[in-house]
């Protein structure tokens, strides 16, 4: 037995959704970003979820007040290597941007520089990071993130 809101295209009709309840389908539009965009510090890209000012959403601002970061070596790598894969993904279809690329080299360079001195006072960051001459001394106390583990 058909229900009187049921039509062949489904229960809320063509080009509806049905979650949580009958709605249009969304029809995503993806800007093109300009050359050379605004940006923002690593530490507040980390914090956005974005490097780029333009891409940032207006919900994760409820997200991002509660979700302050301390200002730690770690999470100095971490900005780091998310502002990296952020101008990564900008210069996939900005390769041309001269100032991004330098941009992008220079941070690779601090984030190879800050692992490298994190490494020395706390050891590997990854188990990857493991050399012959540590033997899998991965599992060292404390952890970065351990109370005093990461000052």
């Amino acid at each position: 037995m058909e229900r009187p809101d049921q039509t062949p295209a489904g229960p809320c009709g063509a080009g509806m959704g049905t979650l949580p309840k009958c709605a249009p389908l969304a029809f995503p539009y993806i800007p093109m970003q300009e050359q050379n965009p605004p940006r923002f510090s690593r530490a507040e890209a980390l914090q956005a979820g974005t490097l780029f000012p333009g891409l940032d959403l207006p919900f994760k601002a409820a997200i991002q007040a509660k979700t302050k970061l301390a200002n730690t070596a770690l999470v100095e790598l971490m900005a780091l290597d998310f502002a990296i894969k952020e101008l990564n993904l900008y210069l996939d279809t900005h390769a041309g941007d001269q100032e991004v690329l330098q941009l992008y080299w220079s941070y690779i360079k601090l984030a190879k520089e800050g692992r490298e001195k994190y490494e020395k006072m706390y050891g590997p960051l990854t188990s990857t990071d493991l050399t012959p001459e540590d033997g899998y001394a991965w599992l060292k106390d404390p952890w970065p993130w351990d109370v005093g583990g990461n000052d």
